[in-house]
């Protein structure tokens, strides 16, 4: 596998060639990604996922995905059936071994006796506000809590009893003993361990209390034995932490994991964050994790973006300390470097104007061929039927154009693509005024590819045949924000209405009858297409993936 992960501009292959060359550690390269199974994963993920993966890979090392699940509150099963989903997705050689913090409730419990009996920890008796007052502000130490001078005995009986289920919820904490006066706020005596009776979906009832993330997650590394923590940069300032808990463990001092912190991802035009994506969900702003407008893994998917689109577009964004938002149609620029290879070509009239053409038979058909791929021959032609009556775009049709206009009018000829030369002559209107129907003419010398180039048109139009073509439901997605920026505070007034088209009744060829749910298509003109998993036998139905251009280069 070869991706921009693993040259030299990237700071963290740096590091890890320095380890390995210094003889940092006596084991593989290491990496994982641990999730917290409390919502589906975005974009974002999507990179952190690649680049914790593309690292084990190009250094013939190991890859984890761990869940981090020490929330019992807010995990789901269905999180974690999604989440295995999309990593299996993304990452093609991945081993599907699944991790669990929980399965290491056991180790972390008795490292926490360990810190108690170093007098390193002690059961804090104070609220959740208290502690939060008490902890001082950027220019002002924190102050030490009353309880901070109980003996190991009196904390070791607390800290069992608190196992034990002795005290209620909330009524008391572990925290770590380390320096409330430290000018980084996550050193002044965080909590490690709270009280919480909530039903584990791994664990179950056997625990009524839980880690905290900071304690817990330099544990898990160091269990797994991680290398490389890669990390995003949030959690820099939590970085003595996690040191500070591998060094006062005896079993994780030597050669402990290395916790590395890159940039997030922000792409315009997105909301991103858990958090706010679970609001649009169960506020019903959109269909679901896996709504097709939703920047999620599952979302992108069922939209119709390739995992080879996504890697791609991880590789070409790279990794570096400084953040940034990528203009999300570079995102899109990957996805149709990818289809543009792979998506056979198709005609589809998404508002269809029927056209007569008054010359030809009306019980002749003929089948006309049509590449299905100009960029990739190898995928042949295919044989489209041709007759008197057809549909084109009503775009395409104007009555009284503009100057330069070069689409069909009363009185121009145009090509139509595959097939013949056309001219309108009549406009059959209803009684509302409505036009409803052109009557045309073909000049049957002008047969695509038949070599005759003596009289030349400047527009080609797309078709489909009015007698042997399919009806279908088209779904335009746009994106889900109007604005560049926008405040998190009420993105939902940002949300753009028109981020979701339905039309019906499309027009497209009957060569696509055999297709089925996750088949690509380029409809001529309109975009790459996804069949979705809601077609049956008796309707099809397609989200448009990507539209055919982009401003970005």
């Amino acid at each position: 596998m070869t991706d921009s992960y693993n040259d030299n501009s990237n700071f963290i292959q740096k590091i890890i060639d320095k380890d390995i060359r210094e003889g940092v550690y006596d084991r593989k390269i290491h990496t994982r990604f641990p999730p917290e199974p409390n919502g589906f994963l975005h974009i974002g993920h999507a990179k952190s996922i690649w680049l914790n993966y593309s690292l084990a890979i190009n250094n013939d090392g190991i890859f984890n995905l761990r869940f981090d699940d020490t929330n019992p509150t807010k995990e789901e099963d269905e999180y974690i059936d999604a989440i295995i989903e999309d990593v299996k997705w993304l990452c093609p050689e991945w081993n599907g071994i699944v991790y669990y913090a929980s399965n290491y409730f056991q180790t972390m419990y008795e490292c926490a006796l360990e810190l108690i009996n170093k007098g390193l920890a002690y059961v804090d008796d104070l609220t959740a506000d208290e502690i939060r007052e008490n902890r001082g502000t950027l220019t002002e130490p924190g102050k030490e809590s009353p309880y901070r001078t109980r003996s190991i005995a009196e904390n070791t009986n607390l800290f069992i009893g608190m196992k034990n289920g002795e005290f209620p919820d909330g009524k008391r904490v572990l925290r770590a003993k380390i320096d409330m006066s430290s000018p980084n706020l996550n050193m002044r005596d965080p909590v490690l361990y709270r009280i919480l009776r909530a039903t584990h979906h791994n664990t179950r009832d056997d625990w009524c209390i839980y880690p905290m993330y900071d304690y817990a997650h330099p544990l898990q590394d160091a269990i797994e034995e991680i290398t490389h923590s890669i990390c995003t940069l949030e959690f820099e300032d939590h970085r003595p932490l996690y040191e500070w808990v591998l060094n006062n463990i005896d079993t994780f001092q030597v050669q402990p994991p290395k916790q590395i912190e890159f940039a997030k991802l922000f792409l315009t035009k997105t909301m991103m964050g858990k958090r706010y994506l679970k609001q649009l969900v169960d506020e019903e702003f959109v269909d679901g994790w896996s709504d097709p407008r939703m920047p999620t893994i599952s979302g992108y998917r069922r939209r119709g973006y390739t995992a080879e689109s996504i890697r791609r577009f991880c590789d070409d964004i790279g990794v570096s300390k400084a953040q940034s938002v990528v203009d999300i149609q570079m995102l899109e620029h990957a996805v149709r470097e990818d289809l543009k290879m792979t998506a056979p070509r198709t005609m589809a009239v998404l508002d269809p104007l029927k056209i007569t053409i008054t010359n030809y038979s009306e019980d002749e058909l003929e089948y006309l061929d049509a590449e299905n791929n100009p960029e990739n021959p190898k995928m042949g032609i295919r044989k489209i039927p041709f007759g008197r009556e057809i549909y084109i775009e009503r775009e395409d049709f104007m009555e009284d154009p503009p100057k330069k206009y070069f689409r069909l009018f009363p009185g121009n000829e145009v090509r139509l693509r595959h097939a013949y030369f056309i001219k309108c002559n009549e406009v059959v209107k209803d009684v509302d005024g409505q036009i409803v129907e052109l009557r045309c003419t073909y000049d049957p010398e002008t047969k695509s590819g038949s070599g005759f180039n003596a009289r030349k048109v400047k527009g080609t139009l797309h078709w489909v045949s009015a007698t042997e073509c399919m009806e279908a439901e088209v779904r335009l997605y746009d994106y889900m924000m109007e604005d560049e920026d926008f405040d998190k505070s009420n993105f939902t007034e940002k949300l753009n209405n028109e981020s979701k088209v339905v039309v019906r009744n499309c027009k497209i060829e009957k060569n696509l009858v055999s297709s089925k749910p996750d088949d690509r298509y380029q409809f001529l003109r309109h975009g790459f297409f996804i069949v979705d998993q809601d077609s049956s036998e008796d309707k099809l139905v397609f989200n448009r993936i990507v539209s055919l251009k982009s401003s970005w280069k």
